[in-house]
């Protein structure tokens, strides 16, 4: 029900040394300055490890910076130089190299640049090389980029930017300076720990409207509270970066995995001097949901007392829920959400998310392939560790949205199948070029072929022992429909596996509930053919008040699981079981088939 969030938020290249080493003197260009100034860029520019170096194209006579490429200053005693490529893109350069930069204006060619900076000519040359690799010079032979309405962001979100909020939320700047002091942090603290409260006191009822359908206008106004929400996450990551001197550059809305959210890009954080600063933007969003949240279950708990509504009792407490979910998950450092950023921002590692799963591929790689490996992050010893678990935590997540979502789907008929393997056929996409990454940082550190074949026979054998060996129980979900005189129907749709529904199999019957569900009952399957029906869409889908939307299906009726009449929910049967490769053509093949 709720759309995670993700932040626009972009990532400053690797950190670098900045100014000049201990020994130094300003005069003459010593080995020092010249490690110095070859790490300006980090690993702007430079080849990937593996790959061959191409050469150059030549350097203009008179280098300038790209139109969309500024140097900025650093902003108090000790804080980087950086150099911003468009709207996302940071560069942490030492002082030597920002220099550089700055006087490459297109009026001198690089010997007068290296005479004005009192560097050899070589090295002033090396510098414009690297950051022409980097795409900081302007190149003549490109059109000049322009800033995209569309931005795609691997591996799939799409954006779209609606406004550019700078001057919006410079006219909030007086209210978050007020809302920046400690005792309003203590009162936002204490709203959300009461929200929490405020569950544990109602935990039967809150695990009862998780269990329970939602009516289709709770449903619609969840979602436009949520949403609303959403924006305000949003504003509150923009509202403390802008309180703390930067620039949200970009606000809009986005398709995250396929989910409608907004977002806001607050790149420019990397502008700001201390960590801490970036790590309460990040952070901002997370405490404007627990403060919702807090905010949801004191209400709750004031309609419980005064007697009102139940059903605006459990819509607060759907709220309620559903922003402490959203605000943990976003917490949780593993994927890139404002809980890997404040991580990032803390520790001012830039990238550790991309460089600590290199560091763990190439922990796996050596394992089982032996060679030579560097690490990305030499300095950060739990990187490889980190990295695999923010390698293996989308998996986690994929099964946990198949334990709550997957028999809501899989009843869906024909939209619930294409949706279910088109995540499981890109998740499939992203473990093959995970082993193609694998095997290539191998034959990059130097394994021995003969060693690589044999691993990669040997899973292949040890995965098709797996589809082949494995038994796993195998279930058909459809729905079920409480009709008078005592009578249940089994309802299914056409990609429903009818071929396993034989007579005498066991059927559960559980309540459509928004998150949760609760068994109603048992039932078997009773003898004859299955008959054509319509029955109300609420039989497939955990909402109320659609009795009057109908869809056509295929019915048998079950002996048992005397039920209310009007009742509709989940029906699973029992179909023994099958190996793990019968078991995942039939769930995600064969409904395109029947």
């Amino acid at each position: 029900m709720r759309a995670v969030l993700k932040r626009g938020q972009g990532e400053a290249s690797a950190g670098v040394d900045g100014g000049r080493r201990r020994g130094e003197t300003s005069g003459g260009a010593g080995e020092g300055r010249r490690r110095g100034l070859r790490r300006a860029l980090g690993d702007a520019g430079r080849p990937k490890r593996g790959q061959a170096e191409t050469p150059p194209p030549p350097l203009p006579e008179r280098p300038r910076l790209a139109p969309d490429v500024t140097v900025h200053e650093p902003v108090e005693d000790g804080a980087p130089w950086l150099v911003q490529s468009g709207s996302q893109r940071y560069l942490r350069v030492a002082e030597g190299m920002a220099k550089l930069l700055r006087l490459a204006d297109g009026t001198r060619d690089a010997g007068e640049l290296a005479r004005e900076l009192g560097w050899p000519v070589e090295l002033a040359g090396e510098g414009l090389l690297r950051a022409q690799r980097g795409g900081l010079l302007e190149d003549a032979s490109q059109k000049p980029r322009r800033e995209r309405r569309i931005t795609f962001v691997p591996p799939l979100t799409v954006q779209f930017t609606v406004v550019r909020p700078e001057r919006m939320l410079n006219v909030f700047r007086p209210l978050t300076a007020r809302l920046a002091h400690r005792s309003w942090g203590i009162v936002a603290a204490v709203v959300a720990a009461s929200g929490l409260l405020a569950l544990v006191a109602q935990a039967r009822t809150t695990t009862a409207a998780l269990s329970e359908p939602i009516s289709l206008p709770a449903l619609f106004a969840l979602l436009a509270v949520t949403y609303c929400g959403t924006m305000l996450h949003e504003l509150s990551h923009g509202l403390v970066l802008s309180h703390y001197g930067g620039r949200p550059s970009r606000m809009g809305f986005m398709l995250f995995y396929l989910t409608p959210a907004f977002f806001c890009d607050v790149s420019d954080g990397w502008r700001l001097p201390r960590n801490r600063q970036r790590v309460r933007v990040a952070l901002a969003g997370i405490a404007t949901q627990a403060v919702i949240a807090g905010l949801a279950g004191i209400g709750s708990v004031a309609v419980a007392v005064a007697g009102g509504s139940p059903a605006v009792r459990d819509f607060l407490l759907l709220l309620t829920v559903t922003n402490y979910v959203s605000g943990l998950f976003n917490a949780i450092p593993f994927v890139k959400l404002d809980g890997y950023l404040a991580l990032m921002s803390h520790l001012d590692v830039s990238h550790l998310r991309d460089r600590s799963i290199t560091d763990a591929r190439r922990l796996v790689a050596r394992l089982l392939f032996g060679g030579r490996y560097e690490r990305a992050l030499p300095g950060v010893d739990w990187a490889p560790l980190f990295g695999l678990a923010c390698m293996l935590f989308p998996l986690y997540v994929v099964s946990m949205a198949f334990s709550l979502w997957g028999s809501i789907l899989e009843s869906a008929g024909m939209v619930g199948a294409v949706l279910v393997s088109i995540a499981l056929g890109y998740l499939s996409l992203r473990v093959y070029v995970g082993v193609l990454k694998l095997l290539a940082e191998a034959r990059t550190a130097g394994a021995a072929a003969w060693r690589r074949v044999t691993v990669s026979l040997a899973a292949t054998g040890v995965v098709a022992a797996a589809l082949l060996g494995i038994s796993v129980p195998y279930t058909v979900t459809g729905g079920f429909v409480a009709e008078g005189q005592g009578r249940t129907v089994l309802v299914a749709t056409a990609t429903t596996d009818r071929d396993a529904i034989e007579p005498g199999a066991e059927v559960r019957l559980l309540s459509g509930g928004v998150v949760l569900q609760k068994q109603w009952g048992t039932a078997t399957v009773a003898g004859g053919d299955f008959v054509r029906l319509s029955v109300p869409f609420s039989a497939f889908v955990p909402v109320t008040g659609l009795d009057g939307l109908k869809v056509p299906v295929d019915g048998v009726a079950l002996d048992g699981g005397r039920l209310a009449p009007g009742t509709t929910g989940q029906a699973v049967v029992d179909a023994g079981e099958r190996s793990l490769g019968d078991w995942l053509y039939l769930k995600y093949v064969a409904p395109f088939w029947r």
